[in-house]
């Protein structure tokens, strides 16, 4: 087990431990605030509904699960002498949804699946706190994972168009005739072609169309997902070298677009980029949703004007 993890229902804390990359919640710290404490854990494993429960949740979630020790659990169901407990559930039909655990932290602790089911028989209103509370907790823990990874690509790509501006200082600005104060627009109009061949609109676009995040100082790059954030990278670079080859705008923008694709296309595929998709489902996707439904603006007509 790794970190322990905890959130607060009624003032009292409940602990969270990982096993095997799974959350398990402390059932003993759930009974705390109720009358007759950890003992209503043991009368919550006599119910009947409880055994046949956790019997289906180990059938779906556990291939060594020793059904045959389970159905002998189930025939002395309801019989006066019946007891179980985690640890004598878990031995006897190799079980993974109930821990017992002894020292620090110790108690016992269920899969969150089989933790709600026991919340909601402590209690209804209880259970829904609980719930709430521990995703609070995971969304948390979303922001921080993908703040680290998603910030991460976000620098690189500012700092790699430094690649992008020194390429177009020493092969396009000399032979441009625009006056001096008006270069700035060479810039723009790369960042541009960027933007249209890699995502399929132009930052102007964007911002005309999300004026209030523009004023607050955002940009379409702020929203992008991380798959766009690396190809954008990679292009910036990609676009430096073909200006080095003499190549029209026009060219770079379709071998720009047709390198984006390739490589969006692979890193769909990515296990790893995929992983991270995953884990970092959060308040940032449903904003990128919300915000962002380019996908179906893919006008290819590049006005090569704008801003990075």
């Amino acid at each position: 087990m790794v970190k322990n993890k905890v959130i607060q229902v009624y003032d009292s804390p409940i602990t969270i431990v990982t096993n095997d990359d799974k959350d398990y919640i402390c059932l003993t710290d759930m009974t705390k605030t109720f009358e007759g404490g950890s003992s209503l854990i043991e009368n919550w494993l006599r119910n009947k509904n409880t055994v046949e429960f956790l019997g289906v949740w180990e059938r779906l979630n556990n291939p060594n699960f020793n059904s045959v020790e389970f159905d002998g659990i189930m025939m002395q169901v309801g019989l006066n002498r019946f007891k179980l407990s985690a640890k004598k559930w878990a031995e006897k039909t190799n079980a993974i949804g109930l821990l017992a655990k002894a020292g620090k932290y110790g108690g016992t602790y269920a899969h969150t699946d089989i933790a709600y089911h026991f919340g909601m028989w402590l209690s209804p209103e209880f259970n829904l706190l609980v719930i709430k509370e521990f995703q609070r907790l995971k969304e948390e823990e979303q922001k921080q994972l993908k703040s680290a990874e998603w910030l991460y690509h976000r620098f690189s790509a500012k700092a790699n168009y430094k690649i992008q501006t020194d390429a177009i200082q020493k092969y396009l600005v000399p032979f441009s005739s625009l006056p001096k104060d008006k270069i700035g627009i060479i810039y723009a109009s790369e960042a541009e072609l960027i933007n249209l061949a890699t995502l399929g609109y132009t930052s102007k676009q964007w911002s005309e169309e999300h004026a209030q995040l523009t004023t607050s100082g955002k940009n379409h790059r702020d929203y992008l997902p991380l798959e766009d954030l690396i190809i954008l990278d990679n292009m910036q670079g990609f676009n430096s070298y073909l200006m080095s080859q003499e190549l029209s705008k026009e060219e770079r923008f379709n071998l720009i677009q047709q390198e984006a694709q390739r490589q969006r296309a692979s890193l769909i595929q990515s296990r790893t980029i995929q992983k991270a998709k995953d884990e970092q489902l959060s308040s940032f996707d449903n904003k990128l949703t919300q915000a962002l439904n380019y996908n179906q603006h893919k006008d290819k007509h590049n006005p090569y004007e704008g801003n990075e």
